[in-house]
């Protein structure tokens, strides 16, 4: 492949959508105005934007993403101004969402890479669920209208209730259901007491849909 030919293949595809797959890897965002980020996935931009960090769970939205087990969080940050935004995480392969107003889903905070401004948003903390082994569940409900980037370690899979999955392979879930937490005892006794396979989120609400991965995300000190 000549060097004029790599250029022009690999060029951004820039279309008419705010949030527009460059590739399965790769997000560009039309920023007119404002969108929240991952902090530390901007690989690039054009234009003229701003970026502010926000350090704190009441400036921001720190607290989605924090690891309970380490005390320790990845910031946000706020990007405001006109311009290309450039986004990635780590290789994840990247989902985008467009909500209607009123429509909502409930999103791992690991898993959340980017949205408009315009989206509501609400940090829970599920403390109770799928027990102490994997410390809790911090989701980010997320309601439109506007877009909404997730990330995932390779192509989900969404499922229809009822259904039990690993928390740590859990992305996300429809705004409309919930889970509740279950122990799986056989699975106790296979693969022993302290294996996060034991526990599952269990959801019933056949209206919804749950959103998981082949990949068992661990907080870095389980």
């Amino acid at each position: 492949m000549d060097v004029d030919t790599f250029v022009s293949e690999n060029q951004p595809n820039e279309g008419a959508d705010t949030f527009e797959l460059e590739n399965s890897k790769l997000l560009d965002i039309a920023v007119e105005g404002g969108v929240m980020a991952k902090a530390g996935s901007m690989i690039s931009y054009t234009g003229n934007l701003d970026f502010t960090g926000k350090s704190s769970a009441e400036g921001g939205l720190t607290g989605f993403i924090k690891q309970k087990a380490t005390g320790e969080g990845t910031p946000i940050m706020e990007v405001e101004g006109n311009g290309h935004l450039y986004l990635a995480d780590q290789g994840k392969e990247i989902q985008v969402l467009s909500l209607d107003p009123g429509e909502s889903i409930s999103v791992n905070g690991n898993d959340v890479l980017a949205f408009e401004s315009q989206v509501d948003y609400k940090i829970s903390t599920i403390d109770s669920l799928a027990g102490s082994a994997t410390g809790g569940l911090t989701n980010v409900f997320l309601e439109g209208p506007g877009n909404v980037a997730i990330t995932t370690h390779g192509k989900p899979l969404v499922l229809t209730p009822p259904v039990k999955t690993d928390p740590a392979a859990t992305v996300a879930w429809s705004g409309n259901t919930s889970p509740s937490g279950s122990v799986n005892r056989s699975l106790s006794d296979m693969v022993g007491q302290s294996s996060d396979e034991s526990y599952q989120l269990d959801f019933s609400n056949s209206d919804g849909f749950v959103v998981v991965q082949p990949y068992e995300e661990r907080n870095p000190q389980q």
